[in-house]
């Protein structure tokens, strides 16, 4: 990246946001111009392979992660809305790699300029303002991958703040969801206890809205909390920075 002039932002738009929440890459899109970046949504990406790796399918998780490389090999930086996909690219694509030294290196250099979107706009950019406002109350799950692999913790929460929002923490906030990708469909049962564990918890706080940073575990939770009838909006981080709140809210399934 030369002086004097805006990263250029490869936007990697994940696949439930792609399917499911078009408004989170929209609200993305917003805050990174917002920053002062120049962003990209390259056409050729398709899903970071994570369902694959977790599966234990080293060849294809290898396929896709060559295809992601390829398709953000121009960009100064690599941004996602959310921990786990980032995560994969950032911590599990070199693990991948670690018997190929000449694709490794590859991998090495995308992982050094990859970053969750909040993470990016406080830690990169150095962001303390963003354009959206929300005078009512909120409680943050924090995502598995997001805080445990990456260390988003504070920074969504700065931020959240200066939208002017009240927040009220949550009992074992950083507890798992019981989401997990594909542990939610082979543990059914203690994927839906955990679950239950957590709706509980955001319903105590009285929280207006609960956010979070990533897809699946807010569709997780958003679908519990709606069959279990409660009132409590469900929304992306993303989306609530950047204002964009004139959408339905998320329901899950």
């Amino acid at each position: 990246m030369s002086e004097n002039t805006n990263p250029k932002v490869g936007l990697f738009v994940t696949c439930l946001v792609d399917l499911f929440r078009p408004n989170v890459g929209f609200s993305a899109v917003e805050l990174l111009e917002a920053a002062g970046c120049d962003v990209d949504v390259p056409r050729a990406q398709t899903c970071c392979g994570q369902p694959a790796y977790n599966s234990g399918d080293k060849a294809d998780t290898k396929e896709i992660a060559k295809q992601v490389l390829d398709a953000f090999a121009d960009y100064d930086f690599v941004v996602a809305p959310s921990g786990s996909c980032a995560a994969m690219i950032k911590k599990h694509y070199p693990e991948v790699f670690e018997d190929e030294p000449e694709m490794l290196a590859k991998f090495k250099a995308l992982s050094d300029k990859t970053y969750e979107l909040i993470s990016f706009l406080t830690d990169v950019m150095f962001i303390t303002q963003t354009p959206g406002e929300f005078k009512g109350s909120v409680t943050y799950h924090d995502s598995c991958s997001g805080l445990r692999e990456l260390g988003v913790k504070e920074q969504p929460r700065k931020l959240l703040k200066n939208t002017g929002v009240e927040i009220r923490e949550m009992n074992d906030s950083e507890v798992c969801c019981g989401f997990g990708g594909t542990f939610c469909v082979k543990y059914s049962d203690i994927s839906n206890a955990m679950v239950s564990k957590k709706t509980q918890n955001i319903d105590d706080t009285g929280a207006d809205m609960l956010v979070a940073g990533d897809m699946g575990c807010l569709m997780n939770m958003a679908g519990k909390l709606k069959r279990q009838g409660s009132k409590t909006e469900v929304r992306h981080v993303a989306e609530v920075l950047a204002g964009k709140l004139d959408t339905k809210p998320i329901s899950g399934n």
